[in-house]
């Protein structure tokens, strides 16, 4: 799968879950660890886990492994590692702290 149909795919997998404030960032040219960053809310810990869990299943059910998953034990925020396409969880506190929308633009 392309990165841009991966980052497509997440995105809509987010939105099926009820994942909010989805931001998709180009990374090429700024970052080689990923050509797309995408960036969402969950509304509780348990949410950004629920989230990420899902992100993980469906993308494995499309034959994508991801590469790692991170910060899932606690859920105030979780990496999802799919190669070319990093996906943030957060809780809204931590998405105000780290603000990768901004770090990254």
């Amino acid at each position: 799968m392309s990165s841009d149909a991966l980052a497509s795919f997440v995105v809509e997998k987010i939105e099926d879950i009820k994942g909010r404030d989805i931001e998709t960032l180009n990374m090429q040219g700024k970052a080689e660890f990923a050509d797309y960053m995408v960036v969402c809310s969950g509304n509780s810990n348990r949410h950004v886990k629920s989230v990420a869990q899902a992100v993980v299943v469906e993308c494995r059910a499309q034959g994508v492994e991801p590469l790692g998953v991170e910060g899932n034990d606690i859920g105030e925020w979780s990496l999802v590692d799919l190669g070319s396409v990093v996906v943030h969880i957060m809780t809204d506190e931590m998405r105000d702290r780290y603000q990768l929308e901004q770090l990254w633009s």
